[in-house]
């Protein structure tokens, strides 16, 4: 008889242990998949943001544009009547303008591009978070004192 209960117990410890393995197994998938769900929102945000951001830069230069024609074709048409200096604010305002340019259809975004990723290879001490990386007890502590 007591062959039969150790066979029993047995049995039902190996089915147990199979159920357990088998949701680990589950928990494990189901955090993974949430893990990638997160990060790939959190890529489509990055890149809704990014596309925001080089929208409004264009929207400015087209705005500056206007500017700088008004300017220049005031210090030409100074220029035309014998006053040579009014075309003296056209100079600062072409490197702003250059500027602008570059921000909103030049190469400016691969280029902070690639010295981001160099800072971050390289400088990595510069990026640290004053007080270190938040941690849930900390989140958590703060949640509860409000």
């Amino acid at each position: 008889m007591g062959q039969i209960t150790s066979s029993l117990t047995s049995g039902m410890k190996q089915t147990m242990q199979d159920q357990m393995d088998k949701q680990f197994e589950f928990q494990n998938q189901a955090f993974k998949m949430q893990m990638e769900r997160q990060l790939v929102m959190q890529n489509e945000m990055r890149e809704r943001m990014m596309s925001m951001q080089l929208a409004r830069a264009r929207e400015i230069f087209k705005y500056y544009s206007a500017f700088y024609s008004v300017v220049l074709t005031g210090g030409i048409i100074g220029a035309m009547k014998k006053k040579p200096t009014a075309l003296i604010p056209a100079v600062p305002l072409s490197f702003v303008m250059a500027f602008q340019y570059d921000a909103a259809y030049g190469t400016m975004i691969a280029r902070v591009r690639a010295e981001a990723e160099r800072i971050m290879g390289e400088e990595q001490d510069r990026l640290s978070l004053p007080t270190g990386m938040p941690t849930f007890g900390s989140i958590e502590a703060k949640r509860l004192s409000k």
